[in-house]
């Protein structure tokens, strides 16, 4: 009998575990639900840089928005920059409808960049946009305010283990003190991160998360030297005060809810959660001379073949210094929004199909290149960008609520074959229909694959097309 209680005891316990377990699972599942149906977000790089545009004392800045280091100004001088920054013409609410129309679901933006001046009130650094510009206020009261009036998600960006305003903050990337101020703080050898880490990170964390209601995500990035036991405890901390907040994998260690890939997409499908950044231009912060954008096509694209590999884009545009979205970027943003609008069912909610993608057969050509513009060509000159600025006749899949969603890209003719859906037991095709038409599509499956013709594009339309497909 004794050995029966013991042996009930154990099996209760286990039970409980499980249940203990499995609650906890379902809890961080559901809190990733919105984020995986997103797909598609607007990053946000602001701060002192955007003032300075792209250049210091008369020329080209090295080093763009990280021009404090690789220009070796010191934290006093870069420190006046403050003096002149007033952004006048910031609208938060024209920000997160700008964002909406685009048909993006969630803004993140920077709180605290690698310079260390925080773009928010932050009662325990006074190197702040509060304290220390013109403009006296904080702009991230009104933006997260109308983030939740218009149902759009909300996260802070936050520099975690670059700082050039900390004595503490070394570096070890691309080599021992290579993204480090070293020109106020020159000994990385006597510069500890548990000192900043308790003196600023922390505080200014809890500070972001108590002071504006509801906050989505926190999105770290550049790590370097923070040790595993401080981001098991920065995790701690943050879902202490929201349990519901996401973390992105630059927390470091493990201690992430999804990976983040910069300047590049992955090659294939991945399982796990995952988020590409990309820039629309050739840098972060707003550069007065930087006016080569991507085309709404070719970012277009790379969302369609993001959200086939099962990730998100997340975009970035750079305002200027007097709180503008650039026309150039508001321009790309409201053609994208266009066509989202018309073909976005099969991308929020939705999951990657068996295949992600294929080049396109047109006719009796196959993996036919179409000619990139000179625009895309320039974009090529960027080597912190590894996307692909190629445009050439594919097209991506996805799949929701039992149907399969086939995204046909710049095709060259109209008439293509797409190898994926050649007529098998398990895709039989019974119809097909187009998203942003009621037209009936002229289609034919057969062993080669499914025949599909294409409408003729006008000139102020993006050349791709969703297809839903209904199997028998």
């Amino acid at each position: 009998m004794k050995y029966n209680r013991s042996r009930r005891h154990f099996y209760c316990s286990l039970g409980f575990l499980l249940i203990f377990m499995s609650n906890a699972f379902a809890q961080s599942s559901d809190k990733m639900e919105w984020w995986k149906d997103a797909k598609f977000g607007m990053f946000m790089h602001w701060g002192l840089y955007s003032q300075t545009a792209g250049y210091w004392d008369g020329h080209v800045a090295k080093g763009n928005e990280h021009f404090m280091i690789h220009e070796k100004i010191s934290l006093k001088e870069y420190a006046t920059i403050a003096d002149d920054f007033n952004p006048v013409n910031y609208d938060a609410e024209k920000w997160v409808l700008t964002a909406k129309a685009a048909g993006m679901k969630y803004i993140i933006i920077t709180s605290k960049h690698h310079d260390g001046f925080a773009m928010f009130d932050s009662p325990s650094n006074d190197y702040n946009i509060k304290t220390r510009t013109p403009y006296a206020k904080d702009p991230m009261t009104e933006l997260v305010a109308a983030c939740h009036k218009h149902d759009m998600k909300f996260g802070f960006y936050y520099s975690l283990g670059r700082d050039w305003e900390d004595p503490d903050v070394a570096t070890n990337w691309p080599h021992k003190g290579g993204r480090s101020n070293l020109v106020d703080y020159p000994d990385e050898d006597i510069k500890v991160f548990s000192r900043y880490f308790e003196r600023k990170v922390k505080p200014q964390i809890k500070e972001l998360l108590t002071q504006y209601g509801k906050i989505d995500v926190i999105w770290f990035d550049t790590p370097e030297l923070i040790s595993p036991e401080e981001s098991k405890e920065l995790r701690e901390l943050i879902l202490g005060i929201q349990p519901d907040c996401i973390i992105n994998s630059r927390i470091k260690h493990g201690f992430g809810d999804y990976k983040v890939t910069e300047q590049e997409i992955v090659e294939g499908l991945e399982v796990e959660p995952w988020e590409a950044c990309i820039t629309m231009g050739k840098n972060w912060g707003y550069i007065e001379y930087d006016t080569i954008y991507k085309s709404s096509e070719l970012m277009t694209r790379q969302l369609l073949e993001i959200v086939s590999k099962g990730g998100n884009l997340l975009l970035n545009n750079g305002p200027t210094a007097k709180g503008e979205i650039t026309d150039l970027a508001q321009e790309r943003l409201a053609e994208m929004g266009v066509w989202i609008k018309q073909n976005s069912e099969g991308i929020y909610g939705s999951k990657p199909w068996t295949v992600q993608g294929e080049r396109l057969v047109e006719g009796s050509k196959s993996n036919q290149k179409k000619n990139t513009s000179k625009e895309e060509n320039t974009m090529k000159d960027n080597l912190k960008d590894e996307t692909s600025k190629e445009i050439f006749p594919e097209v991506r899949f996805t799949i929701k609520d039992g149907f399969i969603y086939a995204y046909v890209c710049s095709p060259t003719e109209n008439n293509v074959l797409i190898k994926a859906l050649s007529a098998q037991k398990e895709t039989v095709i019974k119809s097909i229909s187009r998203l942003n038409s009621s037209e009936e599509v002229t289609w034919k499956q057969n062993k080669d694959g499914l025949k599909l013709e294409l409408p003729v594009y006008n000139t102020t339309e993006l050349p791709i097309t969703g297809f839903k497909i209904e199997l028998e």
